[in-house]
């Protein structure tokens, strides 16, 4: 990677130098570093605005204006002062995944019919949990689920969760796909689908909607993709009869790397509208990553810097556990220093290493970063989503902060 590249490829408005001071959401990041402490997450409201008018400006712009609804994945952060954000925002509800998320979303003033429910191995215990909340819109994602929920709420509508068996993430990463060649866990294949259906008319049960959701982090070279599974679910579509919502899932992706371009939402709209817009259905969305990843920051403290043979280290005071990304799905959180010395700083390669005992607690390797000495703090971009939502106490280590900067 050329060392420029390194620090100009995500700049932005709102992310970058100034006066070789870096800027997040029109603060200095040293700053916020100083009066938050580390480990610190913070992240930024309107860039979480921003990214959700980005979506609507999409849609709209193809001619679907008021035929679809954004569900934001609460799966990716859940910090109650971003949720209530969202709901004041009026342009999202909310995907939920568990129970507890429901709660959690109405505690933050969503109501149920704001929320769209998926989820996979659900318990009597679960279910009756669920089945509190009326209006609560459910989609099940298996047979067992079928049943079970007809069984307490016979009669009402609900959506099917469905497989088509093809996949979809960001470049090749099947870590990343939830659907595919390997059969996995999630929704109700093709074969499957006959029975799940008559599953629901034996308890009443109205199919409404058709749900899929086969991977994560796409960007605009996987948009051919993306038509062609969407262009497959048609087919379930057609067999149940009564659909009148699609969900298409999430997946949208950022920018990890130099070489990634920014997902291209003109060309995500044309391909949705190409798909729905001459139909008669109501188009669901539920983007986790791209409304809050990019609008988030990990802020850390250098502890040490150290070669070892030909490697240099240098150790931060948060490891993998408080945001696993890296770790779990190879996806990487770029290493910033938080100022610049000079125009032309040299840049070497090190890699940045976590505070837990454990080989895979790498937040990159061969980072470009510039002679350290001067430097207290680190700042790794992208960790607005699946980061603390999914952090554990490993090692008792899983001490962090949440910061929401709000606009003025």
């Amino acid at each position: 990677m050329n060392s420029r590249d390194y620090y100009t490829w995500w700049q932005r408005a709102d992310l970058c130098y100034q006066h070789n001071q870096l800027i997040f959401h029109g603060r200095s990041v040293q700053q916020l570093a100083n009066q938050f402490g580390t480990p610190a997450f913070v992240y930024s409201a309107a860039r979480v605005r921003d990214n959700l008018v980005r979506l609507h400006t999409a849609l709209n712009a193809v001619g679907l204006a008021g035929r679809f609804t954004l569900h934001y994945a609460m799966k990716a952060n859940r910090f109650a002062p971003l949720l209530t954000l969202l709901k004041q925002s009026g342009l999202c509800g909310i995907d939920a995944c568990s129970p507890f998320e429901v709660e959690h979303a109405v505690s933050c003033g969503f109501v149920p019919e704001d929320i769209s429910f998926t989820a996979t191995s659900l318990s009597w215990r679960d279910l009756d949990m669920l089945a509190r909340y009326d209006g609560l819109c459910m989609d099940c994602d298996s047979i067992h689920a079928i049943r079970r929920w007809g069984t307490l709420k016979p009669g009402t509508a609900i959506g099917l969760r469905v497989n088509p068996a093809m996949g979809i993430g960001r470049v090749d990463n099947d870590k990343l796909h939830y659907a595919g060649e390997v059969t996995t866990k999630f929704g109700i294949y093709e074969e499957q689908f006959a029975e799940a259906l008559d599953t629901a008319r034996q308890h009443g049960l109205r199919v409404t909607k058709i749900h899929f959701h086969t991977g994560c982090g796409y960007l605009t070279p996987q948009l051919d993709q993306l038509e062609r599974i969407i262009g497959h679910c048609f087919a379930f579509i057609e067999a149940a009869g009564t659909v009148e919502r699609v969900n298409i899932g999430g997946g949208l992706g950022v920018p990890h790397l130099p070489g990634d371009q920014p997902l291209d939402l003109d060309q995500w709209a044309a391909v949705l509208h190409r798909q729905f817009g001459g139909r008669d259905l109501h188009l669901e969305v539920e983007p986790g990553d791209y409304i809050v990843k990019d609008a988030g920051l990990l802020l850390l403290e250098k502890t040490f810097v150290e070669k070892k043979q030909a490697t240099t280290f240098v150790g931060v005071d948060g490891g993998f556990n408080i945001a696993p990304e890296p770790a779990y799905y190879n996806l990487p959180f770029q290493p910033l220093p938080l100022h610049l010395d000079g125009d032309h700083p040299t840049f070497t390669p090190m890699t940045v290493v976590g505070n837990i005992n454990e080989a895979l607690d790498v937040w990159y390797a061969e980072a470009m970063l510039p002679d350290l000495a001067d430097h207290s703090h680190l700042a790794l971009i992208n960790a607005g989503a699946y980061s603390a939502a999914m952090a554990s106490n490993h090692c008792m280590r899983g001490s962090f902060r949440e910061f929401l900067l709000m606009e003025a």
